[in-house]
């Protein structure tokens, strides 16, 4: 009975399965007419900004072609055709103004970023994103400055180098006119190393300043191949850029070479008469050097006149140690006819008879003198504008804390053929400004640097193409100083932008009046955030802390 019932159930769930392999097909097909026949909801497009009616420059140098801009979270979502059913929450209608990749400004003295956050003298020149740290010169803990940075809420991008001056000063004890013991050398590998590690773009050096000038190239390598061992560049305020400067050139391409890293050169010129007219030549030895398999670039600033402190007019011998060692020895009658005569040949080797072309721009303890040349300082106070007079008044200005100036010492000729090389960036040298009319005699490439290239050099002298001129300010140095997918105008980029027109740009700052805002960009945005428009701050501040993607492994927090 057992094995009779069994069969049946057996034959029963044969039957079953056959019944169904009927009917399942067909109900499949029932289902599926229904959910095809039901009305689909279509989830439009939301996009956070559309930019339309643009004059869309790609920052590759190329043409600039008509369109529309899509951001979304951040970053560009599309570029030229944009969904025209997307769900909007800001658009702006650029009226045919140009929109361009958010200028990259590769050399600049931002140190004090996390004091003036807004940084408007930036936007208003089209600037988004800055590298601080030259010259040598920088914050020593770099998490500790990028933990600043983040608090503060910058409204631009903040990159930083690691400053050779900054480390050796911590890291050297004593007199700085020697060669580092091994334990003081190993101190600054460290400090580079960890620097490095925190997010920093390579090493800068200021072969000019203390204490660096009192070093050696072989130090600067060492602490270089540190650099290059995290894929970091190397960027050089050289030791000369007077007649002096291949030497110095060379320099830079022997650390290039043999600590295996990437060299830019920074604010290339030639200063001094004696040393104007030499453009091709240094152009012929930079291509060389390209040409032998060296990564060689440079930056530039468009104005004829430099601008540090007043001390570098002494040399660096009669500065090295502290404040009583250089009053000990200016009351050295001896020592002191040693640093008038070191002053004269530093001016007889420039091509100049005086101190005529350096301006007091910064003296806290004298601003009556701001806007003086020295010749004009000598005169009030001491009552002779001669030669000995005017080295006594630097002398003395030092003695007093030292300031500022600015040198007018470059010739617009030797400038104009630096900034038609392909591979000269477009950087300012400058240092956040607030609104705020200021009371020194400060350069005027901190508010006019980008201004003054689209106006003066592009649409009035046609020296550059609007859009080479752009491609120097964007994906050139965002490629030189590797910062991921930013200075472009494509899908996956930063939405880092900004609209101006070409036709009203200008830079109102001068060299007497420079506290002046650059004019013509309308709006800027940073990350995908409106930060200027029409003209006006919006009170956002979305700029990032830019860690760089170490090459032995990415730091906390950096940007992909």
């Amino acid at each position: 009975m057992e094995a009779e019932l069994a069969k049946r159930e057996t034959g029963a769930t044969v039957c079953s399965m056959k019944i169904l392999s009927v009917l399942l097909p067909l109900a499949a097909c029932g289902l599926l007419v229904y959910f095809f026949n039901r009305p689909v909801a279509v989830v439009p497009l939301r996009y956070d900004l559309v930019i339309e009616n643009a004059r869309l420059a790609d920052g590759t140098g190329g043409a600039l072609t008509t369109g529309s801009i899509a951001v979304r979270d951040g970053r560009i979502v599309a570029v030229g055709q944009v969904d025209g059913g997307a769900v909007v929450a800001v658009r702006i209608d650029a009226g045919g103004k140009v929109v361009a990749p958010g200028f990259i400004d590769v050399h600049t003295h931002s140190e004090d970023i996390a004091d003036l956050p807004v940084a408007e003298n930036f936007l208003r020149m089209g600037v988004t994103t800055i590298v601080t740290g030259n010259c040598g010169s920088s914050d020593t803990d770099i998490a500790k400055f990028f933990t600043k940075v983040e608090a503060a809420k910058c409204a631009v991008n903040v990159a930083t180098l690691v400053g050779h001056n900054s480390v050796r000063r911590l890291a050297m004890h004593g007199s700085w006119d020697r060669v580092p013991s091994p334990e003081e050398l190993e101190k600054m590998k460290a400090l580079v190393d960890q620097g490095m590690r925190d997010g920093a773009v390579g090493l800068s050096t200021g072969l000019i300043y203390l204490p660096g000038t009192f070093a050696k190239p072989e130090e600067i390598i060492e602490l270089a191949k540190v650099a290059s061992a995290h894929g970091g560049i190397y960027a050089s305020h050289m030791r000369a850029e007077n007649l002096r400067i291949f030497d110095a050139l060379e320099e830079v391409f022997r650390v290039a070479r043999e600590a295996k890293i990437r060299a830019e050169v920074s604010h290339l010129k030639l200063s001094g008469p004696s040393a104007w007219g030499k453009t091709n030549e240094v152009i012929a030895v930079l291509d060389k050097a390209r040409a032998e398999g060296l990564a060689i670039t440079h930056d530039a600033y468009a104005y004829t006149a430099s601008s540090t402190t007043l001390s570098q007019l002494i040399p660096d011998s009669a500065r090295e140690g502290t404040e009583a060692d250089f009053l000990a020895r200016i009351n050295d009658p001896v020592k002191k006819a040693e640093i008038i005569a070191g002053m004269k040949e530093m001016l007889q080797r420039s091509g100049r008879e005086d101190y005529r072309y350096a301006v007091i721009a910064r003296f806290r303890p004298d601003p009556g003198l701001i806007g003086k040349n020295i010749a004009e300082a000598a005169q009030i106070t001491r009552g002779s504008d001669s030669l000995e007079d005017q080295m006594e008044t630097i002398l003395d200005i030092h003695r007093r804390g030292s300031g500022s100036g600015v040198f007018h010492g470059m010739s617009e000729a030797d400038l104009t053929k630096f900034l038609q090389h392909p591979l000269t960036m477009i950087a300012s040298d400058g240092g956040p400004r607030s609104s705020k009319p200021g009371t020194d005699a400060s350069h005027p490439r901190s508010y006019g640097n980008n201004a003054r290239v689209l106006g003066r050099y592009v649409r009035e002298q046609k020296i550059l193409t609007l859009e080479e001129a752009l491609r120097r300010m964007t994906a050139l140095p965002a490629d030189t100083f590797r910062l991921p997918d930013r200075g472009a105008l494509r899908p996956g980029a930063f939405a880092d932008l900004v609209i101006f027109d070409p036709e009203k740009v200008n830079d109102p700052s001068t060299y007497a009046d420079p506290h002046h805002f650059a004019e013509g960009f309308t709006d800027v945005i940073v990350n995908g955030v409106l930060v200027l428009r029409d003209g006006k701050l919006t009170g956002e501040r979305s700029g990032k802390a830019l860690r760089a993607v170490s090459a032995k492994g990415k730091p906390a927090g950096a940007d992909t």
